[in-house]
């Protein structure tokens, strides 16, 4: 048979294990560990070791559960909760001012954690019964929840962007670097669609009562003071980085360290608190550690089929697509695998096949990360089956239904898609603030 024909079989059946449900690493381990057997025979038993090797001897990977710590002590701790309170006496008299306070909110959310469906269960427990309660429009603010929360994994410490470099072999701190600018360009969009929409529209996102305007400024400057902690925990954490006095992995220590004095210090070190961010933190680490371990060897198994260069030669000779067409087409691809699967998913999957293309058509991995994640957002919120749909679902109250939420995301999708143009045609904004930073 074909090596390009095992290479679809590959494929194929691991697709057919997805959509009857199994587990990803399950998966994606079994064809690889069934494909090298039965390819190179008792030879083949040693791709599973060298990945576990490789992946065991990769020290970025320390940051991971250093990261997910930081962020499920800040969020059990209910610091998330002072933040909300900030942008509520502070937004409140503006139009839609607490659904603008709501991007902030995400966007400090994935600062601190990392991971999009730690904002999403904030928003939808913290910020949306709120804005419901002040009669803000429930489909606009729905969409506020799923956009901002989509942050998450753009914004750093993503746990995305250290998974991308892991199997791109890439530098995670640049990576990091490349999402800030696009990140926030994002949550500008956001905002500025939020604001127009409600100086157009009043009654979407009325402003608060003089009573609740009515906050001493004492409580006004206490609560800013608590807001502040997310971004001087970030601070505490990137700035020795970025200037090179520690590496990635003393910078992750510092802010789990951090984040857990900052705990400590205002009484909420509970041993709940303790106990449920260690548990989170273990399962979710193993987690990826799994996938990561199967996509590892599923690349291997690839690497010697040469499939990447057989869809290289499929894609630029007997097609005679150019690099941008075959770029776009990638992008469309993680838009449909979107509708079924998340994220990391969609990365181990696909990663073996489309970092080497997208390396041998001349292209910038570093930006190529940032253009992967931004398409994974937009996929997130693609109706029918997009993930953040069904998540929102899962957690938003009676009286939002499936039509509201399939009807909130639009606007901000095509926010996203505009995003995603203006990184493509201009790269310098995700590769700007690394290229500067590793300059020095």
């Amino acid at each position: 048979m074909p090596y390009e024909m095992i290479a679809l079989l590959m494929f194929s059946s691991m697709m057919l294990m997805l959509l009857t449900g199994q587990r990803v690493f399950g998966a994606i381990g079994a064809v690889a560990a069934i494909a090298g057997v039965t390819l190179w025979g008792t030879g083949g038993s040693d791709i599973p070791f060298a990945s576990a090797m490789k992946l065991m001897k990769w020290y970025p990977l320390l940051t991971l559960p250093m990261f997910i710590f930081m962020g499920y002590i800040l969020s059990e701790s209910k610091i998330a909760d002072d933040l909300y309170k900030m942008f509520h006496v502070w937004m409140g008299n503006v139009r839609g001012g607490l659904a603008i306070g709501t991007i902030g909110l995400m966007v400090l959310v994935s600062a601190m954690n990392g991971l999009s469906v730690a904002g999403m269960a904030i928003g939808a427990t913290i910020a949306l019964p709120e804005l419901l309660r002040r009669n803000y429009d429930k489909r606009m603010v729905t969409g506020v929840i799923q956009a901002g929360s989509s942050l998450g994994i753009l914004v750093p410490p993503s746990v995305v962007l250290v998974l991308y470099a892991m199997i791109a072999r890439q530098p995670v701190g640049q990576l990091w670097l490349a999402g800030i600018v696009p990140g926030l360009m994002m949550a500008g969009l956001f905002i500025a669609y939020i604001a127009i929409r409600c100086h157009l529209q009043p009654e979407l996102g009325p402003t608060l009562s003089k009573e609740e305007r009515d906050v001493p400024l004492s409580e006004k400057i206490r609560l800013l003071g608590a807001g502040f902690l997310p971004i001087l925990i970030f601070a505490a954490m990137m700035v020795p980085f970025v200037n090179g006095w520690t590496s990635l992995v003393e910078s992750s220590a510092i802010g789990a360290m951090t984040a857990f004095l900052v705990a400590v210090i205002k009484g909420r070190m509970t041993r709940l608190v303790f106990e449920t961010s260690v548990r989170q933190t273990l399962a979710i680490s193993c987690m990826f550690m799994w996938i990561i371990l199967a996509a590892l060897g599923f690349g291997a198994v690839f690497d010697g089929l040469g499939a990447v260069k057989a869809i290289e030669e499929l894609f630029t000779g007997q097609l005679g697509l150019d690099p941008w067409t075959i770029l776009i087409l990638m992008q469309l691809s993680f838009i449909l695998m979107g509708t079924f699967l998340d994220d990391t998913a969609m990365l181990v999957i696909v990663a073996p096949l489309y970092v080497p293309l997208v390396d041998s058509l001349g292209f910038d991995l570093i930006w190529y990360g940032v253009l992967y994640t931004i398409t994974t957002q937009i996929a997130y919120m693609t109706p029918p089956f997009g993930y953040n749909l069904f998540l929102m679902r899962a957690m938003a109250p009676p009286e939002i239904n499936m039509k509201d939420i399939y009807s909130s995301v639009f606007p901000f999708v095509i926010a996203m898609i505009f995003a995603l143009m203006l990184v493509m045609i201009f790269p310098q904004i995700a590769l700007w603030l690394p290229e500067s930073i590793y300059a020095r």
